[in-house]
Formats: structure tokens, C-alpha cells, sequence
């Protein structure tokens, strides 16, 4: 057999040792590219009754915000918490602006989704009846026809309404619409009373008399902006990008009111006093989701969990723990 000059052997060795660093090196890059690289798009919603992220989009931040990463955004409209959780369940959005309630029952659900901020702290919801209704009270409603949205703050604000005063959907007979569908039901008589939500109600409030005849801000669960926890995981950074940009557009709010109240009119077509009504029924001074909020779930959880939409063995307090995460904005939010 022919033998291999040393030379060769130690220069082949010496070759094989360079490639195997090569090898390793371009693992390692690819490793951390991965880690740092964003998704292609970003999809996110928007809602009338989150004034946030009506600046969002109208003024491009999101689009200011990732310029430079080669990432698409695109928008989509959420009628209420039901569709908003409806996309981020069906990863047809990345973000969604929820009640947080009607996160919870989602949650409960097995939909897989983080509170990572709160856009607002909103009065969005009443009991609402028509200016000539002789219902004056929750007690009133028994036996009549009330429209509500599933799924919704709205509808969980009516079940603890009526558990208050020892009654049950059982006691009433639902009706359920989306919201804009709702108002225009009470409008037309075809329900006695409404679970509204602003900004149909603040208009009915305004154009036609309609009675906010049950009102308790204690029982409105908070806006959250939500996120798909798959999402949460795989870009942390870009979770903290995107609560970032809700908070300038929280502060922008916050320093232009009027500003606000048109932008509102105009996204949601409704009239400049109504914008301002509903304005005037948010909160937007405490973005960071906390022990105040953890509470305020639990006690709407408790109330849907005796009335059977949630499942009696669900463990409410391990289910809030797990939906509320404020480590994303805690580190954006530093003042």
C-alpha cells in the first residue's frame, strides 16, 4: 500500500479541523439568528372601543416602529372581544384588544393567550333600555328579552348584574347579537334592555335618550391587549416592540383629548360628542396589568364558574396567573 506523505496527512487533518470550525461557527450564527430574526408580518387588531389602537393604526406606528426589520402589518377589525379572541385562537392575528373577562373565559377554553398590557380601564359597559321602558332595574328584567353579546365584557357585566340580585340567565331570555346589533334592537323594540357597549351606547345615550338604568364600574374587566403565548415565546422582543408603541399612542391620548375624540368619530362613523363620551368613560393612566387586575378577573371568573360558562373544576386563580403576564411591559414601562 502507498504511504501517505506526512505531509499530506498533517495538512488533511489541519483541513478537516477548519471545516469542522466552520461547521460549528455557521450552527452557532444560525442559532443566533434565528433567535433575533422577527416574523414576516405582524397582524394586529383594532376596535372601536380600544381608542389606542385606533391611534396605532391611523398614525402608522407599528409601521414607524419596524421600518427597518422587513416585516408586513396588517390590521384586522375586531367587533368586540368575541371576534377578537376568535382571531387570536385561530392565529388569524398575533394581537387583540379583549375585556379582560372574556380573555379568561377563553382562557378557560383552552385558547392559548397572554394579557401583556392594558390599553385602558373602561366604564364601556351599562344596562341600557329605551327612554320610555318602565325598567328601572336589574330586579326588572325578569322574564324579558335582553340582548347581549356572548363571550363579551358586556354579557359577563349582565351575569354578575343578575347574580347580584339572586337571579340567572335562566331568569331572563337572552338574546344574543353583537353589539351594533344590540342597540339597534333596543332602538327598534324588538328587546327590553340591552348589555351595552361603547360606542353604541354612549350614541344611544345621546341621540335617543336611551336609560343607562344599571351602572357599576367595579364589574368592567379592564381592556387588554392580548398575544398568542406561541408568539410571546418565539419573539419576546417583538412583544415588547409592539406594548412600546401602544404607549405612545396611550400618551399621545392622554395629551391630545380632542385630537382622540375626533380620530374616534371618524374611525367608528359616530358623531364628535359621542367619541367624546366614550372617551370620558376610559381610564388610561395604568397600563401595566397587576394585583388590581388579577381581582377583578377572579370575581368575574367566580360568577361565570356558578353559572356554569365556566367549568366547575377550573381552578380560577391558577387560570388568572397564567393569562396575566406583565413582565413584557414592566420592562418597557418605566415610568
Amino acid at each position: 500500500m502507498k504511504r501517505i506523505p506526512w505531509i499530506n496527512l498533517r495538512s488533511l487533518v489541519a483541513l478537516s479541523l477548519v471545516a469542522a470550525l466552520i461547521l460549528i461557527s455557521a450552527g452557532c450564527s444560525s442559532s443566533g439568528a434565528s433567535s433575533s430574526e422577527g416574523p414576516d408580518e405582524l397582524r394586529v387588531d383594532y376596535a372601536y372601543y380600544s381608542p389606542t389602537s385606533l391611534v396605532v393604526k391611523k398614525q402608522g406606528l407599528l409601521e414607524e416602529e419596524f421600518k427597518g426589520d422587513n416585516i408586513k402589518i396588517e390590521y384586522v377589525l375586531s367587533q368586540g372581544s368575541n371576534k377578537a379572541l376568535e382571531f387570536l385562537n385561530s392565529n388569524s392575528v398575533d394581537f387583540g384588544s379583549t375585556a379582560g373577562a372574556a380573555a379568561l373565559m377563553a382562557k378557560a377554553k383552552g385558547a392559548p393567550i397572554k394579557n401583556v398590557y392594558i390599553y385602558s380601564k373602561p366604564e364601556w359597559t351599562a344596562l341600557v333600555t329605551d327612554k320610555g321602558s318602565d325598567i328601572s332595574s336589574v330586579k326588572d328584567l325578569k322574564g324579558k328579552k335582553v340582548a347581549a353579546t356572548l363571550g363579551t365584557d358586556p354579557y359577563i357585566f349582565l351575569l354578575r348584574s343578575l347574580n347580584e340580585v339572586g337571579l340567572t340567565q335562566d331568569d331572563i331570555e337572552l338574546v344574543n347579537l353583537q353589539h351594533g346589533d344590540g342597540a339597534s334592537a333596543l332602538s327598534t323594540g324588538q328587546v327590553d334592555a340591552w348589555a351595552g357597549l361603547d360606542p353604541h351606547m354612549a350614541r344611544l345615550e345621546l341621540e335617543t335618550g336611551s336609560k343607562l338604568f344599571y351602572r357599576n364600574a367595579d364589574l368592567n374587566t379592564y381592556g387588554f391587549l392580548n398575544t398568542r403565548t406561541e408568539f410571546a415565546e418565539k419573539y419576546p422582543e417583538h412583544v415588547k416592540r409592539v406594548i412600546s408603541v401602544y404607549e405612545k399612542a396611550r400618551k399621545w391620548v392622554i395629551d391630545h383629548p380632542e385630537e382622540a375624540a375626533q380620530l374616534l368619530a371618524e374611525e367608528a362613523d359616530i358623531k364628535l360628542d359621542v367619541a367624546k363620551k366614550q372617551l370620558e368613560r376610559n381610564d388610561f393612566s395604568n397600563p401595566i396589568p397587576g394585583e388590581e387586575q388579577n381581582k377583578a378577573i377572579i370575581k368575574a371568573g367566580d360568577v361565570l364558574q356558578k353559572s356554569e360558562i365556566i367549568d366547575q373544576g377550573a381552578d380560577i386563580q391558577s387560570l388568572t396567573n397564567d393569562l396575566i403576564d406583565p413582565s413584557f411591559a414592566e420592562e418597557v414601562i418605566t415610568e
